[in-house]
């Protein structure tokens, strides 16, 4: 079976920026975090990650470019996990971010499941709408005062010291 995802950039504009990209169900999630990074026109030299999402994009389980856990917890891999492992008709969305410095947040969604076509290569560009900007959309964190210490955990930007923080740790 083939899946077919919409992918699209999570941006303040008016202009609506997505690709829709037919895969095969039993792709891993290496192969889409590659057909994104092509239909879009990045490099894939950055670190990726995947996060299974609920109905209102709520970020869960991570899938993973590369193990960069210490070894503390298990971490899903891109290259070990199959879409049909984690995709499905009743889980359909996903959270995509390529480059952790720059922070392109995309939107992937299953919109339909297909049978698939002889003589057509997968993955399988089917449609681009809108140009990626040059630089990644900023994320706006609505109702968070960052300054009063309300998004991180009730501390003021100042109060490192008492927060048994190591400044010499390397």
């Amino acid at each position: 079976m083939i899946y077919r995802f919409r992918i699209i950039l999570d941006n303040d504009t008016e202009d609506d920026i997505f690709r829709d990209i037919e895969i095969r169900q039993t792709d891993t999630f290496e192969d889409l975090h590659n057909a994104i990074n092509q239909s879009f026109g990045f490099d894939g030299m950055e670190m990726a990650s995947f996060y299974r999402s609920d109905d209102k994009w709520n970020q869960g389980e991570e899938i993973s470019l590369f193990d960069m856990s210490e070894g503390s917890e298990p971490v899903r891999l891109m290259n070990e996990t199959y879409l049909e492992d984690v995709v499905d008709k009743d889980n359909t969305k996903l959270i995509y971010i390529y480059d952790f410095m720059s922070m392109w947040t995309f939107f992937v969604e299953l919109g339909e499941i297909v049978e698939e076509s002889k003589g057509t290569d997968y993955p399988n560009l089917m449609y681009v709408h809108g140009q990626i900007p040059q630089e990644a959309p900023e994320i706006s964190f609505e109702g968070e005062d960052l300054d009063s210490g309300d998004a991180d955990g009730g501390y003021d930007l100042d109060d490192y010291e008492e927060m048994d923080f190591d400044e010499n740790w390397n």
